[in-house]
């Protein structure tokens, strides 16, 4: 018990009172016999302590005094240092109390273990219930529920709870609903909801009713934990059979899970029901709002609600200005995140490293490199610390730019400053950004010494660089690095695999390719809706056309959609007859999110099926049998899907149209480009003289 045995060196003389009317009126009692006085004041003297001097000086005057005050004093006074937070300082006084004997009691015990949780130094706590014993001070229900509040604090909630089930089966006390509920919120912290449900059904049943705090917590867990219809029973358990009246949190914790679950006219219905209560909505509730709207892209009706919280006399705080301002960056409105931010300013807001990163995060998206160099430099110009996310996000916008100099600058001052050491996202975006910028060797040589240091080479930044080495044209480093995994004892994910296997297919080593796709479920990893696609364009650009219609059925039974870019192979194909247009079938066009690319292919095999012979300069026009009315109808599709035919569409119907022999209506379909703001190009006025001087021939 080292910490209570300390004692004072040496002789302590007081200096003069920062107050000397107070010292005179907190010293007045102790003059008396009897503490009966003090009950007529309407408030202890020790309530108008306003700092810790005073208290200190206070307390020495009262260890000076024979007898010693009274254990009520003492308490008072250590209550008093407590309340203002000097948690280091209450313990100190303890132990001096400890070392001259004075007198103590439970409360002053409960008081002493309170600054030892708060301090996160809990087991010191348990060391005073053992001094406790020792004076013959039995602890009560207040100090375990404060022991119980410090495991938790401390993130100890296995401990925690150990400590609850003794209480419960040694009778060591009874738990009321302070000590449930503190208990119930360990449990809800760690989201083991349906024991923190347990545990309020027994409170039910050995007499203890739950309050409102004790259902909110609950409520509260289940909603963050996205299981809403939960909360919600639980919600009308607590009001319509326990008639237990919600209050603010209650109602915020609900609107936080309905916003998260995208139910909107839920969440409107509840804010509705809230004020019908005549509940306000406080900060807290407006930020959940904010924050939820910015998030679905809504930003402009997220300042709507910051307008209303202002109009009704809730102050928005930083929290609620950097929602906003994400919220805006997100949807690359940087002048409106900007406006926000000069608000903010203006109405008395520090903008933190969490609003500054956020338009640093705002500017790089939207390529604006140099506004985002000018704040991040402003970030340490106002003496704001930037953490690894602001890094990462400069990192990540520079590499994105092409400026790899100076990424690697901001790289070595972040590696130069120990006390933002790179995380494991900052080594994958210099990784990335590296290879992205052609630069393989530069991050292959990164990686080796991120291994020579000991950091961990996880399977993600394998992928990095194998990706990397493969689209750079470096195959060879490629199958370095994958055969290399099995002796660093890492195992090819889906994302191993379909790099690898487009990386074969490039390098038109089908055979390969094959083999890893066989290879992955022989070793448990999936293929994948990608892994499918990229397996499908390698065999088509590879003319190897024996397997396709199988790998389709295959993704038709696994429920895998064809993307754009391998339909748009697929069509080409069967347009110019390498494959059967029987395939046609196999895709299902509404089955992806269908581009303008794909649609002009789709609409070039409808025209040119069935077409072989070639159009010679000689002026023969072949004869063409175009499926036009199943043109007409994939151009109809289109416009229906809002996709705007582009240049390339109304070329292939205007070459089409001509070598039909319908300049004419070419003609027209190029006057109807022009009307709509699409500009013929050298290809479009080609096909229209071309046929003019076959015409001219014939």
């Amino acid at each position: 018990m080292k910490m209570l045995t300390n004692s004072f060196k040496g002789t302590f003389i007081p200096p003069p009172f920062k107050n000397p009317f107070l010292f005179s009126a907190i010293l007045a009692p102790f003059h008396s016999d009897s503490d009966s006085a003090s009950h007529h004041r309407p408030q202890s003297v020790f309530d108008k302590i306003t700092n810790l001097d005073d208290a200190l000086q206070l307390f020495d005057q009262m260890t000076q005094r024979q007898p010693l005050p009274s254990v009520v004093k003492f308490t008072q006074l250590l209550q008093a240092v407590t309340k203002m937070q000097h948690y280091s300082s209450s313990i100190h006084l303890f132990k001096q109390m400890a070392a001259i004997r004075a007198p103590v009691d439970v409360y002053t015990t409960a008081i002493a273990i309170k600054c030892c949780c708060q301090m996160s130094c809990t087991s010191e706590g348990f060391a005073i219930v053992a001094y406790g014993f020792k004076r013959g001070i039995v602890p009560n229900v207040i100090t375990f529920s404060t022991l119980l509040n410090g495991l938790i604090l401390e993130d100890k909630i296995l401990e925690a709870e150990g400590l609850f089930k003794k209480l419960i089966k040694e009778k060591l006390c009874e738990p009321n609903v302070v000590m449930y509920s503190t208990m119930i919120k360990g449990l809800c912290k760690v989201s083991i909801n349906e024991t923190a449900i347990a545990l309020l059904r027994l409170m039910d049943e050995r007499g203890c009713k739950p309050n409102v705090m004790t259902y909110s917590t609950i409520i509260d867990s289940l909603c963050k934990d996205e299981m809403v219809d939960d909360a919600l029973k639980l919600f009308n358990e607590m009001v319509l059979h326990k008639g237990i009246l919600p209050n603010v949190v209650t109602y915020t914790s609900l609107i936080r899970g309905l916003c998260i679950s995208g139910r909107w006219d839920d969440a409107s219905k509840m804010l509705r029901e809230m004020e019908d209560e005549r509940i306000s909505p406080n900060v807290i509730t407006y930020n959940i709002l904010v924050d939820a709207l910015c998030k679905e892209g809504m930003a402009e009706d997220a300042e709507v609600v910051l307008n209303i919280m202002v109009d009704r006399g809730k102050l928005p705080n930083l929290v609620t200005y950097n929602s906003l301002i994400d919220g805006f960056c997100l949807l690359g409105d940087m002048r409106k995140a900007k406006e926000v931010f000069d608000l903010m300013k203006i109405r008395g807001h520090v903008p933190d490293v969490v609003t500054y990163s956020s338009l640093l995060n705002g500017y790089c998206k939207k390529s604006m490199i140099d506004e985002a160099l000018h704040l991040f430099h402003e970030i340490t110009d106002k003496g704001i610390k930037p953490n690894v996310v602001t890094y990462n996000t400069m990192l990540h916008g520079l590499f994105h730019v092409g400026w790899c100099k100076d990424a690697h600058e901001l790289f070595n001052e972040m590696r130069a400053h120990n006390q933002i050491p790179p995380n494991a996202y900052t080594y994958r975006i210099v990784l990335e950004g590296l290879c992205n910028n052609h630069q393989v060797d530069e991050a292959l040589s990164l990686f080796r010494l991120m291994g020579e240091n000991k950091h961990d080479l996880d399977i993600v930044l394998y992928n990095i660089l194998i990706d990397g080495a493969s689209k750079c044209g470096k195959p060879d480093i490629s199958m370095v690095l994958f055969n290399e995994l099995s002796t660093k004892g890492l195992h090819p994910d889906v994302w191993t695999y379909n790099v690898m296997i487009g990386c074969f297919c490039r390098e038109g080593v089908v055979r390969e390719a094959k083999r890893l796709f066989l290879q992955m479920e022989e070793k448990g990893c999936q293929p994948d809706c990608v892994t499918y696609n990229v397996f499908l364009r390698g065999l088509l650009k590879n003319g190897q056309h024996d397997t396709i219609k199988m790998m389709l059925e295959e993704m038709d039974a696994k429920s895998f959609k064809i993307d754009a870019s391998t339909c748009s192979m697929l069509l080409d194909r069967i347009s110019s007859t390498s494959l059967d247009d029987s395939l046609l079938k196999l895709i299902d066009y509404h089955a992806f999110d269908i581009r303008a690319s794909t649609m002009e292919v789709s609409l070039g095999v409808c025209i040119k099926i069935s077409t072989e012979t070639p159009r010679y300069l000689t002026g023969k026009s072949p004869t063409l049998n175009g499926r036009w009315a199943d043109a007409s109808k994939m151009l109809k599709e289109m416009e229906d899907k809002g996709i705007s035919p582009n240049v390339l569409t109304y070329t292939i119907l205007v070459d089409a149209l001509c070598k039909e022999g319908k300049a004419e209506d070419a003609e027209v379909v190029l006057n109807i480009m022009v009307d709509r703001g699409k500009l013929p190009n050298l290809v479009t006025y080609n096909s229209l003289i071309l046929t003019s001087s076959v015409c001219e021939v014939t």
